[in-house]
């Protein structure tokens, strides 16, 4: 199952989420590939890879007809394989703009790799642009980072619509999974008013798990680790281990 975090806002949890959503899962037993769609790159360094090391990134799988085993990596999180990105990515929005099948260009690349994984998470771009329409093209399942914050709502009836227009027009398949509140702090009546706000926008879309502000969660990608490896008793990897819960049993609930 692919899923596709996806936020056209920066700073929302994104990458703090597909890394750590991930690593939840793979302590589950579930395989899992990590897609570092984001020229910044910080999925691929918050998974302890050199960016700088590497050869060929994902750039090279939309662009130069690398294959994703050829891009693959390991990393140090057992069960976590990742599709690493440079800043070079970022080249990828020009160059596709007229070529061949430039929408589906992610989801051809990642068909090989489809019975290798049980879930591969596509971590977006913050933008609405050719990337983040190929992360969506690729993907069954749409999972948005809210952060607790003001504006939290802004821009998000945009995201909606081109969630809906690549529905209709590319990936007939595609399915809002979930809404993750991020960032959230309990000491503050912000959190908890943009909280309420979330829920009775998208009902029962929203995930039980929070993820709350913590310096800890914060760290831990400078250490190329997920949270439940650098501080496993955090508030932080509790959230993303109940998080990985819920994500598996409303897969589950689909399929059965």
């Amino acid at each position: 199952m692919i899923y596709a975090v996806v936020n056209q806002k920066g700073g929302v949890g994104k990458t703090t989420t597909a890394v750590n959503l991930g690593a939840a899962l793979a302590e589950r037993g579930k395989r899992v590939l990590i897609v570092d769609m984001d020229a910044q790159g910080n999925a691929t360094t918050g998974l302890g890879v050199d960016r700088q090391g590497l050869e060929i990134c994902t750039y090279s799988l939309l662009t130069m007809g690398a294959t994703a085993h050829e891009v693959r990596v390991g990393t140090d999180t057992a069960g976590v394989d990742l599709l690493p990105a440079r800043m070079e990515l970022a080249a990828a929005e020009v160059e596709l703009a007229s070529a061949m099948a430039r929408e589906v260009r992610l989801r051809t690349a990642l068909d090989p790799l489809m019975q290798e994984y049980d879930y591969i998470l596509v971590d977006s771009a913050p933008s609405l642009g050719l990337l983040t329409i190929n992360s969506l093209t690729a993907s069954k399942h749409v999972l948005i980072p809210i952060q607790c914050e003001y504006y939290a709502l802004e821009g998000l009836s945009q995201l909606l619509r081109i969630i809906e227009m690549v529905k209709q027009n590319l990936n007939p398949a595609l399915e809002i999974a979930g809404v993750l509140l991020t960032m959230y702090d309990r000491r503050v009546r912000l959190s908890e008013d943009v909280a309420s706000e979330v829920r009775q926008h998208f009902g029962p879309a929203v995930f039980d798990a929070v993820v709350p502000r913590s310096v800890r969660l914060s760290e831990a990608p400078s250490y190329g680790k997920p949270i439940g490896e650098y501080a496993p008793d955090n508030r932080g990897a509790e959230a993303y281990r109940k998080l990985a819960e819920e994500v598996m049993a409303r897969a589950e609930s689909r399929t059965g």
